[in-house]
C-alpha cells in the first residue's frame, strides 16, 4: 500500500505526468521561488525555477522508491537514494541539452516562457 501511494504521489509530482505542472508543481515552484524570495526580492524567478527542477526530482525518487518497495524488500536507503538522484539530474540535463542545441524549442511551445527569461537576464 505504502508503495503504491509513493508512485502515484511521484507520479503526479514528476515530469511524466503532462497535465501536473498547472495543478501540482508550478504552485510547488512559485512556493519555493516566493520563500527564496524573503532573502532576495531578485530570488523570486532563479527560486522558482529551482523550486520547480526539485518537484520533478522528488517525484521521480518518490517514484522510484515506490517502485521498490513494491516489487524488492531488500534495500539499501542511501543507494536508492543516489541512483534516484543520478538519474533524476541526467534527465534534467538531457532536456536541457535538447533545448540548447534546438532540438526542443521552447519558444515554439511556450513563447511567453522565453520573455520571461530575457527578462530575467536583464
Amino acid at each position: 500500500m505504502r508503495g503504491g501511494l509513493l508512485v502515484a504521489i511521484g507520479y503526479l509530482l514528476s515530469p511524466l505526468c503532462w497535465w501536473n505542472d498547472l495543478v501540482f508543481n508550478l504552485p510547488v515552484a512559485y512556493a519555493f521561488g516566493y520563500v527564496c524570495s524573503w532573502i532576495s526580492a531578485d530570488w523570486l524567478l532563479p527560486g522558482a525555477i529551482v523550486g520547480y527542477w526539485l518537484s520533478n526530482l522528488v517525484g521521480i525518487v518518490m517514484m522510484q522508491f515506490g517502485a521498490i518497495d513494491v516489487l524488492d524488500k531488500t534495500r539499501n536507503f542511501k543507494k536508492d537514494l543516489w541512483t534516484g538522484f543520478i538519474t533524476s539530474t541526467v534527465y534534467t540535463l538531457a532536456v536541457l541539452a535538447l533545448v540548447q542545441f534546438k532540438i526542443l524549442d521552447l519558444a515554439a511551445l511556450l513563447p511567453d516562457l522565453s520573455t520571461i527569461f530575457s527578462a530575467a537576464t536583464k
